[in-house]
């Protein structure tokens, strides 16, 4: 049963490298349920999803780092990265590359996912558009830094961790 659960997740990352929406009719219960707050309830929620998010990245590419199996549970690590050439979420295109990570969960009903969990690096992916600012580069330790200077409170723990 794992190897099945398996081979969805992969199948998963064939659909976003096909830029292909209207595989969720096999990979998806008609009732799919989506944890993440910006996905539409059911198959057709997350075909309108895959759809517009293949507007916006034509491009698109994903790889699958980690899939791991166990019970009626699939979990992915994935990465992707692409062009924004269209509107995503209101932001309209940038021309900009991204490169974006997620970790998946999903649960697996009658052979298909039926419910899913996600963590996306949403903050940086925003950044990369220009939305958010970007964070400073980090002093040569990255330890006490605020946009590229020490901060005062990271120099006065350096300060003692010297003296002690």
């Amino acid at each position: 049963m794992t190897e099945h659960h398996t081979r969805l997740a992969h199948a998963f990352v064939t659909m976003v490298n096909e830029r292909d929406a209207d595989a969720v009719d096999d990979l998806l219960v008609e009732d799919y349920i989506d944890h993440n707050v910006l996905i539409a309830p059911g198959r057709e929620g997350n075909r309108a999803f895959w759809k517009e998010f293949f507007a916006a990245f034509p491009d698109v590419t994903a790889a699958a780092e980690d899939v791991i199996a166990s019970g009626d549970r699939v979990v992915g690590r994935y990465s992707y990265e692409g062009t924004h050439l269209g509107p995503f979420m209101g932001i309209e295109p940038t021309g900009r590359r991204i490169s974006m990570h997620t970790i998946d969960i999903w649960r697996v009903e009658e052979g298909r996912f039926a419910e899913h969990w996600d963590e996306i690096n949403l903050y940086q992916l925003l950044q990369q558009l220009g939305v958010l600012p970007e964070t400073g580069a980090e002093t040569e330790t990255g330890a006490g830094t605020e946009t590229g200077t020490e901060t005062e409170a990271g120099a006065g723990i350096r300060a003692e961790a010297t003296a002690a």
